[in-house]
């Protein structure tokens, strides 16, 4: 899977795991074209889950936070207006974008924007057009389990 593929993933999964195994497909797992069995780093794809993951971190059309299970999650931009209709019923900490920072040290560290920081004025015009039970039903259909019953 290359770049433009794992963005049309994400773009037609909606919500996906970065690496994680949970109720949401795994980017991680798709790019290296099978389940994953422990640490993705032991995979012969490694350096490519790698590359593909960080430049899908760094899209603009991509949110990347905790949605899922607590695990970093990306959720594409077309479902950002559910998101935030029903953002008021989800733990903050859930819908909290994380960028990836590079440290004077070299190291890579997470930072979050709190949510609803983050969110575009369009976006949130758009979430007030929402109604509530289609938002859910929107993100349940993305996530089959993850958010109660349907």
């Amino acid at each position: 899977m290359n770049l433009q593929e794992a963005n049309a993933f994400v773009r037609e999964c909606g919500i996906v795991l970065e690496s994680a195994r949970g109720p949401a497909p795994s980017l991680a797992e798709a790019i290296a074209g099978e389940r994953l069995n422990g640490n993705w780093w032991s995979h012969p794809r490694a350096k490519e889950i790698f590359r593909i993951t960080r430049e899908i971190r760094a899209s603009e059309a991509v949110l990347v936070c905790r949605l899922v299970s607590s695990k970093v999650t990306f959720v594409h931009q077309r479902l950002w207006p559910t998101l935030v209709r029903i953002g008021n019923q989800l733990p903050p900490k859930q819908l909290g974008r994380l960028y990836e920072q590079h440290t004077a040290s070299g190291q890579h560290e997470l930072t979050e924007i709190p949510f609803p920081a983050w969110v575009p004025a369009d976006v949130s015009a758009l979430a007030k057009l929402l109604e509530e039970p289609v938002a859910w039903a929107t993100l349940r259909s993305c996530v089959p389990g993850a958010f109660g019953a349907t």
